[in-house]
């Protein structure tokens, strides 16, 4: 399968999917050395368990359909078992990461057909699904080793994540409440609460975790994705249209609201480098499967990712939406290309 990516209306880069996969990859790993120096070592495991779940499951259900193992090389299954280990709280324990990353790859994937043929970016899926199923497990992260009175090495975080205890005896919920008065799960989550127990904007920011822009780790975490981003913009892996309009339109809206309401909302900065932000923008709205697939419907997709983060981020229950967002985008993808899909020149529109 090769996948053609249109830089002019008379040149193009054909790349087949696996090397578009691995390139996708590569890009990550800004991002998770970013993790794993503000966050500790547990992301490394938890991609490591899903991408052995992914290629587990794909296999067995390939296996199922009569359908040859050569498929395991097209790298599709590797980047969606990378997203959701990410995606996971580094000391979440083991179970959660397989549960997701296979119901990712049976359901969210292989029950459509495979590669091609889903609806929706599979990664954000599952997870959606640990989400609304596990909510305390999902939002158990722990703040930046900065703050961190307890520092977890690999083996704390090996032993955590298929223990539930770190070497010393300690619980992932006793490790927060050991950081330095920090026991929130991200400083998106800590503005929401704030919000919601009558806190002003100027009081809840004297909390540690908001040291910088956007939260200590959390814009330094973002700038490495947004690196990565970039990359795959000059190596033509994606377009410019989507993570653009989603960057803009975010900006814009977010911008609005402060300037509308300072004290009760999210600023710009916040909302653009911290959570997933530039995670979702480079590496999951601009999935080909799921996304829109012409110009102008790129644009409009974008801007509904957006908007939506916005929308859910103020007045949802979740203090990071960008996987709902994506989820919620991906349903109106095929009116999108509909309404925006190009005439053939000379002929009536």
């Amino acid at each position: 399968m090769a996948l053609t990516i249109s830089s002019s209306p008379h040149s193009t880069i054909a790349l087949d999917t696996p090397t578009l996969m691995r390139r996708v990859c590569y890009c990550l790993i800004p991002g998770i050395v970013a993790q794993w120096w503000f966050f500790g070592p547990g992301s490394l495991i938890q991609i490591a368990l899903a991408v052995l779940t992914a290629y587990g499951a794909e296999a067995l259900v390939l296996s199922l359909r009569g359908k040859r193992l050569s498929h395991l090389k097209d790298n599709s299954a590797l980047l969606s078992a990378i997203l959701i280990g990410i995606a996971i709280p580094p000391l979440a324990p083991w179970w959660l990461v397989v549960i997701g990353t296979g119901f990712a790859i049976i359901v969210a994937k292989q029950l459509y057909g495979g590669i091609g043929q889903n609806l929706f970016n599979p990664a954000m899926v599952a997870y959606v699904l640990l989400l609304v199923s596990f909510p305390l497990q999902m939002t158990s992260w722990l703040p930046p080793l900065e703050l961190q009175l307890y520092p977890v090495t690999f083996a704390d975080s090996f032993s955590a994540i298929f223990t539930g205890f770190t070497l010393d005896g300690f619980s992932p919920h006793q490790l927060k409440e050991l950081a330095d008065g920090t026991t929130m799960a991200t400083p998106l989550d800590t503005l929401k609460t704030g919000f919601t127990q009558g806190h002003t904007h100027n009081e809840i920011i004297t909390n540690p975790v908001f040291a910088g822009l956007a939260g200590l780790g959390w814009q330094w975490v973002n700038l490495a994705y947004l690196a990565g981003g970039l990359l795959m913009l000059r190596l033509k892996l994606i377009s410019w249209p989507i993570p653009v309009a989603i960057i803009l339109s975010l900006f814009i809206f977010s911008l609005i609201g402060f300037l509308i309401s300072p004290d009760t909302t999210i600023g710009p900065s916040m909302h653009l480098l911290s959570g997933a932000t530039m995670l979702g923008a480079f590496f999951i709205a601009t999935d080909p499967v799921s996304a829109a697939t012409t110009f102008k419907g790129r644009l409009v997709y974008g801007v509904l990712i957006g908007l939506l983060v916005y929308l859910i981020r103020t007045f949802g229950g979740y203090p990071d939406a960008i996987a709902f967002a994506v989820l919620l985008a991906n349903m109106t993808v095929p009116m999108i290309d509909a309404l925006t899909k190009p005439t053939t020149y000379g002929a009536a529109r």
